[in-house]
Formats: structure tokens, sequence, C-alpha cells
């Protein structure tokens, strides 16, 4: 698969100016990209759905799952919108069911302006159910998901992300960690040392799960890496 072209920091301050993504896609994803069949996309930022990331899903008219608020703009780029999902609405998914969870990408004034952002909780027959909590802060819809649909798998982004200016867009590492301490099950750390504006590294937010304790209910992926769980 291509590699994106680059687009601007997001992050000018006080850390290196790299352009987005300031990391290659390594070439184990090529392989990957070849078994998938589906599409699960939480909202529209490039650093989620980049333009060659939208030339594979027109490419191989691959069927995509969205938010309802970012179905008109997907349309209109082509992409094979089959399944729109609204707020805490269940529907029939892949022979189980999937959820829209209500998602905040920021504390504060910022959120506004990140625009709409949706997480899912999937559960499939046989399969452990999966929390994936999507560009976040610790809210009361993700409080409520960790507790009381008690998901075995929760995927939560960890990177901090932080603009120049107004607050985090992502969950502080306190929240994180408060994130993981209320997950019933194994948790995902994500969305780690892809783009400048998201300072955590995996090695800083491993200190701090083996210093609380919590690492060993955490996967923290290498990029291409592959994870299954029994």
């Amino acid at each position: 698969m291509a590699q994106q072209e680059p687009y601007q920091p997001l992050h000018f301050l006080g850390i290196k100016q790299k352009k987005n993504p300031i990391v290659l896609l390594p070439k184990s994803c090529n392989e990957i990209l070849k078994k998938v069949t589906h599409c699960l996309t939480t909202h529209k930022h490039p650093d989620h759905l980049d333009l060659e990331g939208e030339k594979f899903l027109r490419k191989h008219k691959i069927p995509i799952t969205c938010s309802v608020k970012d179905e008109d703009l997907f349309k209109k780029k082509g992409l094979n919108i089959v399944q729109p999902i609204d707020y805490w609405k269940k529907t029939d998914f892949l022979g189980g069911t999937i959820e829209g969870i209500p998602a905040k990408h920021g504390y504060g004034f910022v959120a506004k302006p990140m625009g709409d952002v949706m997480g899912f909780y999937i559960e499939l027959p046989n399969q452990k159910s999966i929390y994936l909590s999507s560009d976040t802060i610790y809210t009361n819809a993700v409080d409520k998901v960790l507790k009381e649909y008690k998901p075995n798998i929760s995927v939560v982004a960890c990177g901090t992300a932080q603009l120049d200016i107004f607050k985090p867009l992502l969950m502080t590492m306190e929240d994180i960690l408060k994130f993981i301490k209320n997950s019933p099950g194994e948790v995902i750390a994500n969305h780690l040392e892809a783009v400048n504006h998201c300072p955590t590294t995996r090695v800083e937010l491993h200190n701090e799960l083996v210093k609380n304790e919590l690492s060993k209910k955490v996967s923290i992926l290498i990029d291409g890496e592959i994870i299954s769980f029994n």
C-alpha cells in the first residue's frame, strides 16, 4: 500500500516539528491489508482515515461501518458505507451486534472544533466483547461502558494529544490510568508515536503502568504487530 503524502504538524511549540505521520507503515502491513474484509471508522480526521486509506477502501469496495454523522461526507468520497450507526443504538453486525458509543475529542472548548467522534462496542458470537473507545477523554459514557457493559477487551488512545493552545485532545495520563483501572478485561493501548501532537511514548506509558501495577493487563503494540486472544 502506498504511503500517504505527509501533512503539516499540529504541534509547533516545545516539540520537534515533523510532518505527520512521523513514521512509515511497516512492510508487514501489506499482508495484513490483504485480509481486510470490513472497515470501522470512528471519525474523519486524516490520522484515522487518510487519502491513501480512502483509495484502498474505494479500490477494493470494502464495506464500511461509521457514525451517522459522517455518512454523507464519506459517501461523497465514494466510500462504500453499508452501515451508519447512531449513538447508543445497538444493531446487527457480522452475525453479532454493534453499538455506537459517544466520544468527546478533548477537554473543554477544544472538543467542539474537533468534531463528532464515535466509539464502538462490539459483541460477536463465541468471541470476546470489544470496546473501541476512539479518540476521547474519560466521560460518563466511557465510564458506563467499562462498568456496565464490562468489555473483555478495551482499546484506548494513549498519546495524550495536545495542540499548542487549548486543553488536551485525548485522555491525560491520569485518565488513561483511570480507564485501565476500571477496565474489567484486557486493554490495548493505541495512538502512540505516529503523529507529532501525541508526545507520550510507549516507554513512558509502560513506566507509568509499572509504577501503578497495571502493566500485566495492558498490551502496548509496536507498529504492524498482531496479537490474538483466546
